[in-house]
């Protein structure tokens, strides 16, 4: 889906309910805004902007953060280096507001050895992560817009040849 629609069923989502955005085998990805914001957020956050992304992988229910989209692609790169340009365009693409299967469909097909969940996912994820950003981050930020930083990092996680550690630790310490 484009981001456009997914941006308006987030902002359409009432409190305490949950919509599913995509499922595909026995892996689904849903939203869900709560009416009362954890302790951490209690302050200078709005609640009517906060909502949460779940993955639900068999009876497996968690919460993925934005570590999964970026350690996932760079486990596809060191797979198949050849495909970094395409990965790189997709994700560009998914950025600036393309549906994630249309802009991944041409990469579906391929293997890779190393990866975390289905290719299709990974880019559903990296456009809500990129809305959740869009929509919430109220900070200061040295990017405009603020969310270039996520899709700096996603950029730098398909074409970096750091070893993956190395750039996990430079995304939690910020740097």
């Amino acid at each position: 889906m484009e981001k456009s629609k997914i941006f308006q069923i987030v902002k359409d989502l009432e409190f305490d309910t949950q919509k599913g955005i995509f499922s595909k085998a026995n892996i689904e990805i849903y939203l869900f805004r709560p009416s009362i914001l954890s302790k951490r957020f209690q302050e200078n956050y709005d609640v009517n902007k906060n909502f949460q992304i779940w993955l639900k992988e068999g009876e497996r229910e968690f919460r993925p953060n934005h570590l999964r989209v970026l350690i996932d692609l760079n486990l596809r790169v060191r797979s198949r280096p050849e495909l970094k340009k395409e990965l790189l365009v997709a994700f560009d693409n998914i950025f600036y507001g393309k549906d994630p299967e249309e802009e991944l469909k041409k990469l579906v097909n391929e293997e890779f050895e190393h990866y975390l969940n289905d290719l299709i996912i990974i880019g559903v994820l990296a456009q809500l992560f990129i809305i959740e950003q869009e929509y919430n981050y109220l900070k200061h930020s040295n990017f405009d817009p603020p969310v270039l930083f996520l899709q700096g990092w996603i950029r730098e996680f398909i074409d970096n040849p750091k070893e993956i550690d190395n750039l996990c630790m430079s995304v939690c310490k910020g740097q």
